[in-house]
C-alpha cells in the first residue's frame, strides 16, 4: 500500500475527503513528486559544485542510490550469486528495520568460494597465513578451502547444527578460524566470533547470550613474549556458563601448544574432519543473520550486532572495487583480528566473495621481531593494497622513523594504503605517505555499519588527495547529516552530531540479537528519524566529512566545543612525540579541561618538564589560548584495544576518581598502574579505585 504522506511528512488532507478514485491517485501522485523534490533539494545540498574534488562518476552513484535506490541497489546485488531472485529490493514499512532484498536467497559461502572454484580459480591462493610469531608461511588455495569447509559443515550437521543455530568461534588469526565461520553459514548457520584471548569472564557472557549449539577454539594463541592458552580459558568460561554447548571442536596447534582435551565434550578438529561428508551450501533468505558479533565491552548488557546476510555479501563484494581499486589477481591485507569488524568484512567476506587473495598477518607491527615487517609482508606477497589502523602507523614510526629495517624491503606493488578505527594525525600520514610512497586514505565506519560511511572511493573517482583530516565523502546510500542537540542541521565547518537518514544502506546491523527495542533507544532515539553514530564531526563546503572524536570525547572548555582529535593532531606534530592521548578532566571555573599524556620517542635528548612546556606552546600557538591547554606527562604506555583505538573514557573516568573495568580488549592493562600515579601527580585520580 502507498504511503498517504505528504511531502512535510503529514498526511493528505485530500485524501481524507476524497471520494473518487481520481482524486486519491491524484494525491498519491503528488506525494511521491513531493517526496522526489525534496530528495533533489536535499541531493543539492549535499553534492559539491565543480571542485578539484569534484567526480561525475561519485555524484551520478550518489544521486542515484537516494533517488533511486531500487535501481542502484540491484546493480549492486547482481555482483553476487543468488539461487533465487528477490521479490522486493527495500521494504521500508517497519523503519528502522529496513529489509532489503526481500525474498531473495543465496549462500555466503558459496559466494566466498565455491563459485570461484567452480569458474576454474580453484588453484587460486585465497589466503596467505603469514606468521612471524610461529616462523611459518602457508598458502591455501580456493580448492583447498572448499574442500574444509565443506567437511567441516559436514562435520558440525553431525552434531545437529542447522539452519539458524549458533556457532561460537574462540581461535586465533590462522585459516582455522575462517574455514569455522565460513562453514557455520555453508549450513545457513549462525557464527559469533569472540577475540581470542578474551578472559573467562567475556567469554561466558558471549556464549550464555548466543547459547550455540557448538564452539570451535584452538588450543591456544601467541603473543610476542606468551602462549595464550585459549582452551584452559574456555574451561573456565564453560564452567561457569549456564548454557552448555553440545560439544567443543578443538584445532591443535601442533607448532606452538597441545592442549588436553576433555572426552566427554570436546572433539579433535582432525577426527571430526575425517569423521564428516562434504556438505552443500543450504540457501537462506536475503535477511536471515550471516553473524552475531558482540561490541567490545559489553559484558554486563551484551550488544551483539546482527548482520543481515544479502545486503551485506553484496556490498562488501561491491566496495573492494568502489573502495579500495581491488580487482582480478590483486593481493588485499587487512592487518586486523578476526575478533574484530574489520576482520570479518575485510579479512574474510570481502575479498574473498571479490575472488581476491587476502593477507592474515599474526604479529605486531614492531616485536615480531622487529619494525620492518609491515615492509616485508608487502614485499614478499606482492601486496597491492593495505588496511591498517593509525596506531600500527605511529607504532613503526616511534620506533623506526627513520625506516632503518623497512628500507630493505621493496615496497612498489603497493597502490593505496587505507586506515580506519581511529583518528589519523596529519604527521603520521604524511610520514606513510613518504615512506610508503603512496596515497595515504582515511575512511570512516562502524562495528554497526559493516562498511565504510565515508571514503575516498578509488572506484567512482575521487581525489587520492583529498583535504587534510578529512574522513572522505559519503558513500552511496548514506545520507549524512550534521545536527545540534535540537536536531537542526549544522552549516558548513560546525561541529556536531553526525547522524544518518533512514534508511540506512545494505548490509548494516539489522538489529540486536534479543534486544529490539534496545536497538531502537540506543540507536535511533536521540534524532527520529536518523541513525545516530554517536561520533562528532562536521562536513566542510566540497561535502567532505572530518570524524574529531566520539562524542563523549568532546571536551567543553568554557563552553567551547574542542574535540581530542585536534588536540593530539597538534601534539603528535611536536617531532620527539611518538604517541599521545587527549582526554577531558574537571576543572573548577570552567568545567572541563584537556589533560594530554604521551609517549616519548626513543632516542629524544630532551626532559619530560621540557617537551610539556613546548607542547603547551604549540597548542596555544596552533589552538589557541581558547583551549586552556597546560596539563600534560609523559607515561609509558597508553591503553590500547588490539584493534589500534585509544581507550580514552578510561582514563577520564580514572581521573574523576570513577572505578574503572579494565575492558578485555586492553592489550596490556598493566600502563593503568603508572597513568594512575602520573594522574595523581597532576592533583587527579586522588580517591580513584585501582583499575581491574
Amino acid at each position: 500500500m502507498l504511503d498517504q504522506r505528504n511531502g512535510d511528512g503529514g498526511y493528505c488532507k485530500e485524501t481524507a475527503s476524497a471520494d473518487s478514485k481520481d482524486k486519491i491517485l491524484n494525491c498519491f501522485q503528488k506525494s511521491i513528486e513531493a517526496q522526489k523534490q525534496d530528495i533533489k533539494f536535499e541531493l543539492e545540498d549535499l553534492i559539491p559544485k565543480p571542485s578539484p574534488y569534484y567526480s561525475e562518476k561519485y555524484y551520478e552513484a550518489f544521486q542515484t542510490s537516494l533517488e533511486q535506490p531500487e535501481i542502484f541497489w540491484s546493480d549492486v546485488a547482481r555482483k553476487v550469486s543468488w539461487t533465487k531472485p528477490w521479490k522486493k529490493v527495500i521494504d521500508n514499512s517497519e523503519q528502522p528495520f529496513t529489509k532489503w532484498f526481500v525474498g531473495g536467497e543465496l549462500n555466503a559461502c558459496y559466494n566466498a568460494v565455491d563459485r570461484h572454484v567452480e569458474a576454474g580459480n580453484g588453484k587460486k591462493v585465497a589466503f596467505i597465513h603469514d606468521s612471524p610469531v610461529t616462523k611459518s608461511i602457508r598458502r591455501v588455495t580456493y580448492a583447498e578451502l572448499q574442500e574444509q569447509v565443506s567437511l567441516l559443515a559436514g562435520a558440525l550437521a553431525g552434531q545437529g547444527v542447522k539452519k539458524g543455530d549458533r556457532v561460537l568461534i574462540y581461535m586465533p588469526l590462522i585459516p582455522e578460524a575462517v574455514m569455522s565461520m565460513l562453514a557455520t553459514v555453508r549450513l545457513g548457520a549462525v557464527h559469533s566470533v569472540v577475540f581470542g584471548g578474551f578472559a573467562a569472564r567475556e567469554l561466558c557472557a558471549r556464549i550464555d547470550h548466543a547459547e550455540p549449539k557448538v564452539i570451535i577454539a584452538a588450543s591456544c594463541g601467541v603473543e610476542p613474549h606468551k602462549i595464550v592458552r585459549y582452551k584452559h580459558i574456555l574451561n573456565e568460561a564453560l564452567e561457569n556458563c549456564r548454557s552448555k554447548p553440545k560439544c567443543c571442536i578443538i584445532f591443535q596447534r601442533r607448532n606452538v601448544e597441545e592442549a588436553t582435551l576433555e572426552p566427554d565434550i570436546d572433539i579433535l578438529w582432525d577426527d571430526a574432519l575425517r569423521n564428516a561428508t562434504p556438505h552443500p551450501c543450504v540457501p537462506v533468505e536475503a535477511n536471515e543473520p550471516l553473524y552475531i558479533l558482540y561490541t567490545s565491552g559489553t559484558t554486563d548488557q551484551p550488544k551483539g550486532i546482527i548482520r543481515p546476510t544479502g545486503g551485506h555479501i553484496a556490498t562488501l563484494t561491491w566496495s573492494m572495487s568502489t573502495i579500495y581499486g581491488m580487482s582480478g589477481d590483486d593481493v588485499w591485507w587487512t592487518a586486523s583480528d578476526m575478533g574484530w569488524v574489520v576482520g570479518h568484512s575485510y579479512i574474510c567476506y570481502g575479498p574473498l566473495c571479490a575472488g581476491l587473495t587476502s593477507v592474515m598477518y599474526e604479529g605486531k607491527p614492531d616485536r615480531t621481531p622487529d619494525p620492518g615487517q609491515y615492509f616485508r609482508v608487502i614485499s614478499e606477497h606482492k601486496v597491492n593494497g593495505l588496511l591498517t589502523a593509525p596506531t600500527a602507523l605511529r607504532v613503526i614510526r616511534r620506533e623506526d622513523p627513520d625506516i632503518l629495517m623497512g628500507r630493505k624491503y621493496s615496497t612498489k606493488s603497493l597502490r593505496h594504503l587505507f586506515v580506519a578505527g581511529e583518528h589519523c594525525d596529519h604527521e603520521t600520514k604524511n610520514w606513510a605517505h613518504k615512506v610508503f610512497n603512496v596515497p595515504i586514505l582515511n575512511h570512516w565506519w562502524q562495528t554497526e555499519t559493516g562498511h565504510a560511511i565515508t571514503a575516498s572511493c578509488i572506484g567512482l573517482g575521487h581525489s587520492i588527495n583529498p583535504p587534510r583530516y578529512s574522513a572522505g565523502m559519503p558513500l552511496p546510500g548514506y545520507n549524512v547529516k550534521i545536527l545540534r542537540n535540537d536536531g537542526s542541521e549544522c552549516e558548513a565547518h560546525e561541529l556536531g552530531r553526525i547522524a544518518i537518514k533512514l534508511p540506512l544502506p545494505p548490509g548494516v546491523m539489522s538489529t540486536l540479537y534479543r534486544a529490539p527495542e534496545r536497538f531502537i533507544q540506543v540507536y535511533f532515539s536521540k534524532y527520529p528519524g536518523y541513525y545516530d553514530t554517536m561520533d562528532a564531526g562536521f562536513c566542510d563546503e566540497n561535502g567532505y566529512i572530518y570524524v574529531t572524536a566520539r562524542d563523549d570525547d568532546v571536551i567543553n572548555v568554557a563552553g567551547h566545543r574542542l574535540s581530542t582529535s585536534a588536540l593530539e593532531d597538534v601534539i603528535l606534530s611536536h617531532p620527539d612525540i611518538g604517541d599521545a592521548a587527549v582526554v577531558g578532566v574537571p576543572e573548577p571555573t570552567k568545567g572541563e579541561i584537556p589533560l594530554c599524556l604521551y609517549i616519548i620517542k626513543n632516542g629524544c635528548q630532551k626532559t619530560e618538564s621540557e617537551i610539556s612546556a613546548e607542547l603547551v606552546k604549540l597548542v596555544r600557538e596552533l589552538i589557541g589560548p581558547i583551549a586552556a591547554f597546560h596539563l600534560s606527562a609523559a607515561v609509558s604506555g597508553l591503553p590500547r584495544t588490539r584493534s589500534g583505538k585509544t581507550s580514552r573514557k578510561s582514563i577520564s573516568d580514572l581521573a574523576r576518581n570513577k572505578l574503572v573495568k579494565i575492558p578485555g580488549t586492553i592489550e596490556d592493562p598493566s600502563v593503568y598502574r603508572e597513568i594512575k600515579k602520573v594522574l595523581q601527580k597532576m592533583g587527579y585520580a586522588e580517591t580513584a579505585p585501582d583499575p581491574h
